[in-house]
């Protein structure tokens, strides 16, 4: 039997009140040696982008397989400095706040400005408390086309510096202070994306490259996928650490805590529309797994398949009084009755960090499934966790 069988048969005899995320300490464990294996392997540094993952209870666990983690701004930035203490911090913001900048360089050892205005405005500070500083830029090539709202390089992006922009606003003064460029232009790809991308930003920004210390090249990349091309990676990255002897960074998020992490929910009740069966979950997905909406996407389901391709073909949905609280439609081998535990899939990634408490829904609480097949409660969420998000506790 699997490690993946035994994960879920003991989620599936447990008595875990729902609904609740489980995180999977063997899969973070196996993707965080496939993670170093790349880094060993091709000298690069890799990181861990907070913003798909921040739990940091397991933090410790994945210390030894990173350089450090990248944040998306200063309770990033301190939370990865603090819960991963002597690695690498470093943060990349769309643009910061003046009131904040001295606590993110008290966090931050590498800091990536968006544009030329804030790098201006910012770099010679970020100098006096020796930081490395970068710029992000946009190569301007597009290579997805399922995602459009995770497209750095789409028409009228406001992330990364144009070539016409950098060449305009970037002063031989400015350009001396550059440590670094950065670009991050994937989503769920492989390796051929990235190889596509940096052919142009090499192009493009190639010339600049000389004079500099390392190269980040963003997140969106699937590392721990099993048909990745790891070792097209390898290659690529040593050849260009040979060709501009650059220290190399990778900032994956949803590779580290890929398919390392369960959403458990039952059901409450089940209803019909003519002739269709809805089931209303425990669980909301506008709350719990928001970005099924904002994605959008259809999240794996143990035991779940296609509509229709299966006998017992259900709508699953959320209880809120939101009309796309909705899952998806999937297809079972058996029906559905009130109290069946349904287990969702890959759901470290993206839920944790974003979920919210509309319609006074409550926080699932956060467990853990260590290697042992023992699970640890994490969290402790209630009524306080929804109220205080809305007003100061009273007599403080």
């Amino acid at each position: 039997m699997n490690t993946y069988t035994t994960s879920i048969q003991t989620l599936m005899q447990s008595s875990l009140p729902t609904p609740c995320y489980v995180l999977d300490e063997q899969k973070l464990l196996d993707n965080g040696k496939i993670l170093k294996e790349i880094a060993d392997k091709s000298g690069a540094k890799i990181l861990l982008a907070q913003k798909a993952f921040s739990n940091y209870n397991m933090y410790p666990l994945l210390a030894p397989y990173l350089s450090g983690t990248e944040a998306s701004g200063l309770y990033e930035a301190r939370l990865g400095f603090e819960e991963m203490p002597g690695k690498e911090c470093h943060v990349f913001c769309g643009a910061y706040r003046e009131e904040e900048f001295d606590e993110i360089c008290r966090y931050a050892d590498h800091i990536v400005f968006n544009s030329p205005n804030q790098f201006k405005k910012f770099a010679p500070k970020a100098k006096l408390y020796k930081k490395q500083i970068g710029l992000r830029v946009n190569p301007e090539i597009s290579t997805q086309d399922t995602h459009p709202i995770y497209d750095p390089c789409a028409p009228k992006s406001r992330l990364g510096t144009t070539l016409e922009c950098f060449q305009r606003e970037m002063s031989s003064q400015a350009l001396a202070l550059l440590d670094g460029l950065h670009f991050h232009t994937l989503c769920e790809q492989d390796f051929d994306a990235l190889e596509k991308t940096f052919a142009v930003f090499e192009q493009k920004f190639g010339p600049y490259l000389s004079k500099l210390s390392w190269i980040n090249l963003g997140g969106g990349h699937h590392l721990t996928r099993s048909n990745y091309h790891r070792e097209a990676l390898i290659d690529f990255i040593r050849a260009m650490k040979r060709k501009y002897h650059l220290e190399v960074y990778l900032e994956p998020g949803e590779a580290v805590a890929y398919y390392a992490g369960y959403l458990c929910t039952k059901v409450l009740d089940i209803v019909q529309n003519h002739q269709d069966n809805i089931a209303i979950l425990d669980m909301s997905v506008a709350c719990h797994t928001p970005d099924v909406i904002e994605m959008p996407y259809r999240p794996p389901l143990v035991q779940g398949f296609l509509e229709k391709e299966k006998p017992y073909s259900y709508r699953l949905a959320g209880p809120t009084c939101l009309s796309g609280d909705i899952l998806g439609d999937y297809s079972f081998e058996k029906p559905l009755h009130e109290g069946d535990l349904l287990i969702l899939e890959d759901m470290a990634i993206y839920s944790t960090c974003k979920n919210n408490t509309f319609n006074g829904m409550p926080l699932p609480n956060i467990w853990v499934l260590h290697s042992n097949q023992t699970l640890e409660c994490l969290t402790q969420f209630d009524y306080h966790d929804f109220k205080y998000r809305l007003g100061k506790k009273k007599g403080v």
